[in-house]
């Protein structure tokens, strides 16, 4: 069922290089969450309205992972036969590593947009210098950006960077790294308006989102952060300038946040408010899209989809016991009976379902590599450090 708010704003198509997204919304890459089946997910949802949906971003994969060939990564670079346009995000820390890797995304045709993972906060992508830490070194930052837009180039294949505002308050670079990616040739920017202290908790400023948009001037500038509705992602765009949103944790156990969002920005004021009939009908989706992901591996397939369960039964009156049940299902037709058991005639809970999801913990300090923060500039020992450092499986 639908039910009409007032919030909306009618926002242009949003061009990334030769792509053009008809509803300014993408999709944040999460590892462990947006596999090819929460996307699938979540593209219908956006169709369901009758409107285009945005651009539904990959799962991060390490750029060392996909040179060498890991099959891990090479599944999480996989896109539906009707994913169009078809985008992937990479994170690495070697110039020459990351390039090769565009090169194998772009090159074998393997997804049409490729963005730079510059924006993570967990300790094992920052302490080897990666995420959120590495636009600190500018000359690092610059080489990165460069070999991933050379090797994309050829191929008409458009990249862009996600970042943070910098490490903590005192180290700030998302206004010097945002130009050096407007002159390099990058197609677009987005901006997570935390730092890697906050990791997620706080609020993000959206007010560096505005500020970013006045620096980048001839590229589209996008804002993430603290978006949990359709109203959240309409003001962002109001008070900042933004050109579109990146949506993360807010659609977590919420695919349908995708129809919101194309309602609004298309002047729509409808709503989804799912009662727990639909929801549990979701899941099961979810749960037959998973074992499809992972070639039919049942167990598996269950084993992931399991981390989902609170966040899809979040405000909805489902006691304890059933929603340890859930969390514990390890086949397809475990999850009908369980989700059977539920009193499916459930209405939407209203407010008890909306809001932030998933944890936000509490600042932290950002793990980094000895002696990171004395130099802007990469010495040669360090960098040698860095490649061996390189990460050669998906996080963050």
């Amino acid at each position: 069922m639908t039910s009409a708010l007032d919030t909306t704003t009618v926002l242009p198509p949003l061009e990334i290089g030769p792509l053009t997204v008809a509803t300014p919304v993408v999709l944040a890459p999460m590892a462990g969450v947006t596999n090819r089946a929460f996307r699938t997910l979540c593209r219908e949802a956006g169709r369901s309205t009758g409107f285009d949906p945005g651009l539904y971003v990959a799962e991060m994969v390490t750029s060392r992972a996909l040179v060498e060939r890991n099959t891990e990564a090479l599944r999480i670079v996989t896109f539906g036969d009707d994913e169009t346009p078809r985008s992937a995000q990479v994170y690495g820390v070697d110039p020459a590593t990351v390039g090769a890797a565009v090169r194998i995304i772009a090159g074998e045709d393997r997804a049409d947009h490729v963005d730079l993972n510059f924006g993570c906060p967990v300790p094992k992508v920052t302490r080897k210098g990666g995420g959120a830490a590495l636009p600190w070194k500018r000359q690092l930052f610059t080489d990165i950006v460069r070999a991933a837009v050379e090797a994309a180039e050829p191929y008409g294949v458009p990249v862009t960077v996600k970042m943070r505002k910098g490490i903590d308050d005192e180290h700030l670079t998302f206004l010097e790294a945002g130009r050096i990616a407007e002159s390099l040739g990058v197609a677009a920017v987005a901006l997570h308006a935390r730092t890697a202290a906050q990791h997620y908790s706080g609020q993000a400023e959206w007010e560096a989102i505005a500020r970013l948009k006045e620096t980048v001037r001839s590229i589209p500038v996008l804002g993430n952060g603290d978006i949990w509705s359709a109203e959240d992602a309409v003001r962002m765009v109001e008070q900042t300038g933004a050109d579109g949103v990146v949506v993360g944790r807010g659609c977590q156990g919420r695919p349908w946040l995708f129809a919101d969002l194309a309602a609004a920005f298309n002047g729509s004021d409808a709503r989804v408010r799912p009662g727990l009939r639909e929801v549990a009908e979701t899941v099961y989706r979810h749960g037959e899209l998973m074992i499809e992901y992972f070639d039919g591996d049942e167990g598996k397939g269950m084993r992931d989809l399991r981390k989902h369960m609170a966040w899809y039964l979040k405000g909805y009156a489902v006691g304890g016991e059933k929603r340890q049940a859930l969390a514990l299902v390890s086949t397809l037709a475990e999850l009908r009976e369980r989700l059977d058991a539920l009193d499916l005639d459930a209405p939407y809970p209203g407010e008890d379902a909306e809001g932030p999801r998933g944890r936000a913990g509490s600042p932290k300090t950002p793990h980094l590599p000895y002696g990171w923060l004395d130099s802007r500039d990469l010495s040669e020992e360090f960098e040698a450090k860095l490649r061996e450092a390189e990460l050669s499986v998906s996080g963050g």
